[in-house]
């Protein structure tokens, strides 16, 4: 149970990097690069926090970023 919670969590989490992303449409590359390296170390210590074993957190935060990214790009397709 605690694996769907934090992969709910991160979904969050991944929800918040696709707006300010969004935001940000006009900054330059490295920034973005930068801000994808924060949110998954966010992502990261919250999953740590939630299931105690860092290879599982590790894991379960590729995971998410995997099927999060597969459902917005699949939906991206649908909307344009």
């Amino acid at each position: 149970m605690r694996n769907y919670v934090v992969i709910l969590l991160q979904f969050i989490i991944w929800s918040g990097y696709t707006l300010i992303e969004w935001i940000s449409k006009h900054d330059q590359l490295i920034y973005k690069v930068i801000m994808f390296f924060i949110f998954f170390y966010l992502a990261f210590i919250l999953g740590n926090q939630v299931t105690k074993s860092n290879r599982k957190t590790l894991f379960i935060t590729v995971l998410s970023l995997v099927i999060y990214t597969s459902i917005h790009y699949t939906m991206a397709q649908f909307l344009h």
